[in-house]
């Protein structure tokens, strides 16, 4: 396997267990010992404000090379603590997490706690938080702001397609339990072991302009050969991945869930993926979505859901009789991955049985609205920002305002000010675009609150605005979270200045 993707000449980031967990006692200080970019003081006070519980939940990741079985398919990957997905990382709203970092991969390494509106020293995503070295280690520590369901990965070259994510969850103790039991569904298209590591990818789309069908036969395996979307409006992505997994586990050997008939059964979606978007349906059933990102929303019944890279879904439903596949369509890809959901004895479809509801009603973001308690202050925003995205697919350049990162000047803000954020996609790709530190609320058009989000799929052509409020001081990342858009410069930071 590929170690260390090489620099390139966009200089990508050139610029800059359970076994585990223990509950410890409070008064420990949050540690301040690597300097943010934005103000020290300005960050140490946000995090001062936060609510604390008095609790801290200590947890020990080792990133290292592991021997992961993808369903009867083996491959030599990346992992935390040798498993995947790594082990889940779980705490109340208001406790400190205090994660430790041992990075045994040969370069450096990270761990970025995706949607946490967190201390800007602690993000895991440099230049906020330096990278932790080969053979060291660093504990990240941070109250956790808000409930949800949320997850962690490196923001280091392309390890973000090399097997290297868990789930993060932050439960409130105050939120009605109206559900009996919880699974945690972890999409991924998987590449690494089985077929062209990440950086083969990465040089074969800059070699092919990145356009798929180019040529009768790719140049590297994996490359092109994706079709067209109409949710996704137009080209789905750029790979065709060897393989798609649910938690792990390819269509050949399913994950597999079991419940009670009847119960209400809260299924958290995490795409983890890199390149992929899934529509997602759970056969003979109907989904209730209750929260997008880990905001809660206006219950909505859908009976599949789009989620593009980066994107969080929670669900509701009341499991039925019998054995029930969930099939995660690969958006434009013509492939599945696959878990199960079992109730009763008897025997699963067929491996390439696709149900109905994949075809239903889809849930994308459009559909759902901020619950009342979700939804931001009312006032209009004092600043106005445009992230203009742009790429030539000829040469498989991306940018934010007309430049790669490294390159880019920053967006600027004040804090404490209500800002709408504009994406403006010039390209002829959609782009899950993530601002990390914040979550923002969609503006629709009608004029509606529309959800709360951290990650906000932006379709070809489409210009659509976010609100957020600036009071989480620092510098933080703003990117395309499909991994080989980022690597290729569409990435920019959302610095904080004092005037």
């Amino acid at each position: 396997m590929n170690g260390r993707p090489a620099l390139t000449r966009r200089g990508f980031l050139a610029a800059t267990a359970l076994g585990g967990l223990a509950l410890a006692g409070c008064g420990q200080r949050v540690d301040t010992g690597r300097v943010a970019s934005g103000p020290a003081d300005a960050i140490a006070a946000a995090e001062a404000a936060r609510p604390h519980t008095g609790r801290t939940v200590a947890v020990r990741l080792t990133a290292g090379s592991a021997a992961v079985d993808l369903g009867g398919t083996r491959a030599q990957a990346y992992a935390y603590n040798q498993m995947l997905p790594g082990p889940v990382i779980r705490a109340n709203v208001g406790d400190e997490l205090a994660v430790t970092l041992v990075n045994g991969l040969p370069h450096a390494s990270s761990v970025h706690w995706h949607g946490l509106a967190l201390r800007n020293d602690m993000d895991g995503a440099a230049p906020a938080t330096p990278d932790v070295a080969p053979g060291e280690e660093f504990t990240y520590r941070f109250v956790a702001p808000h409930p949800g369901t949320y997850w962690a990965h490196p923001h280091t070259d392309l390890d973000a397609d090399q097997g290297l994510y868990l789930p993060v969850i932050i439960d409130d103790p105050r939120e009605p339990g109206a559900y009996d039991a919880e699974w945690i569904v972890i999409l991924d298209d998987w590449t690494a072991g089985i077929g062209s590591s990440p950086q083969q990818l990465f040089d074969g789309l800059q070699a092919m302009g990145g356009m798929p069908g180019m040529g009768s036969t790719p140049a590297v395996p994996g490359v092109g050969g994706v079709g067209i979307s109409d949710l996704l409006g137009g080209d789905a992505g750029d790979i065709s991945y060897p393989i798609y997994v649910v938690n792990g586990r390819g269509p050949a050997a399913p994950s597999a869930f079991t419940a009670k008939p009847g119960q209400r059964v809260r299924i958290r979606f995490i795409n983890a993926g890199s390149d992929t978007a899934f529509r997602v349906a759970l056969a003979e059933h109907t989904m209730t979505v209750t929260h997008t990102d880990g905001f809660p929303v206006v219950p909505t019944d859908v009976e599949a859901l789009l989620l593009g890279m980066g994107e969080r879904y929670d669900v509701v439903i009341t499991a039925g009789d019998g054995v029930f596949p969930l099939v995660a369509s690969a958006e434009g890809k013509n492939a599945y991955a696959r878990a199960v959901l079992s109730t009763a004895s008897g025997t699963a479809p067929a491996a390439d049985f696709v149900p109905a509801e994949l075809r239903g009603r889809i849930g994308t973001v459009s559909m759902f609205a901020a619950a009342p308690d979700a939804m931001l202050p009312g006032e209009p925003a004092d600043t106005t920002l445009t992230a203009r995205l742009a790429g030539d697919m000829m040469s498989y350049d991306w940018t934010i305002n007309g430049h790669p990162y490294g390159q880019a000047q920053p967006l600027r803000v004040q804090q404490g000010r209500n800002v709408d954020l504009v994406f403006v996609n010039d390209t002829t790709m959609w782009h899950p675009m993530h601002l990390h530190g914040h979550t923002f609320e969609v503006l629709t058009v009608d004029g509606r609150p529309g959800p709360r989000k951290d990650t906000l799929i932006v379709l070809p052509r489409q210009r659509i605005g976010a609100r957020l409020v600036t009071d989480n001081p620092g510098t933080w990342m703003l990117h395309c979270h499909n991994t080989y858009h980022q690597a290729a410069g569409m990435m920019t930071t959302l610095d904080y200045v004092t005037e």
